[in-house]
């Protein structure tokens, strides 16, 4: 059975929206607009309409009333509780990992440290964004779970936006690299406990930078309600 080809067209206008999130070319707020699409992709409405449904549907954009669709604003509040949700299921991820991860992708893991140090040694926020990215996605499919992995890749791109500052602020890639160390042990040593406790401490020890950040007011806060008040996040890992 072929798969149609308006659907290959609206997957690769949405693939092509995901990665301009995630390198910061849109940001949240940012209108996606639907003629614009066709034009840059010598499509019709039709798959131009279905890309930004399908960017809709994975809570990546949003319709807003006489603006259109634009990239979601995730307000603190609900970043915080994908926090949650991104310790326990990167936990597990490492957990998992460290059980099976194939001799391939425990080189590729040792390799993406590598670039975390090289980009920390530069002081290159930048450089180690991408190098962190490499890192936790290696860790994603030594996992062997494609379901998880989905979903782990989805749940970043909805939290991107916040993310990106988290490497400007004072000695984070520093403290970063040292959680990635600990992380690459365990999962080497097949440690599956020590995997998910470490990483679980990861991911919280770097949310609650960004959640810090926002309650002193260092960073821009995001439709936040005013009753919101910052709390910390705990690893819960055992």
């Amino acid at each position: 059975m072929q798969t149609s080809p308006r659907i290959n067209l609206s997957d690769r206008i949405r693939e092509a929206v995901e990665a301009e999130i995630v390198s910061g070319k849109l940001f949240a707020g940012s209108r996606i607009d639907e003629q614009e699409l066709m034009e840059r992709f010598n499509v019709s409405r039709t798959p131009a309409r279905e890309a930004i449904q399908q960017l809709i549907s994975a809570g990546l954009v949003t319709n807003v009333p006489r603006h259109g669709a634009v990239v979601a604003t995730l307000s603190l509040t609900e970043y915080i509780a994908m926090l949650e949700m991104l310790t326990e299921l990167e936990g597990l991820a490492a957990r998992l990992s460290a059980r099976r991860m194939p001799a391939a992708q425990r080189r590729a893991l040792e390799e993406a440290l590598d670039a975390c140090d090289a980009a920390a040694a530069r002081d290159d926020s930048e450089a180690y964004d991408k190098a962190n990215r490499w890192f936790h996605e290696t860790i994603y499919d030594g996992s062997l779970n494609d379901v998880l992995a989905r979903q782990l890749r989805l749940m970043r791109l909805r939290m991107r936006h916040p993310q990106r500052s988290l490497f400007d602020r004072p000695n984070r890639i520093r403290n970063s690299l040292a959680e990635h160390r600990a992380i690459l042990d365990a999962i080497l040593a097949g440690d599956e406990v020590a995997a998910a406790r470490a990483m679980a401490m990861h991911i919280s020890s770097g949310g609650n930078v960004y959640v810090d950040a926002v309650a002193r007011g260092r960073v821009e806060r995001e439709a936040v309600p005013p009753a919101a008040a910052p709390a910390r996040l705990k690893s819960r890992v055992a």
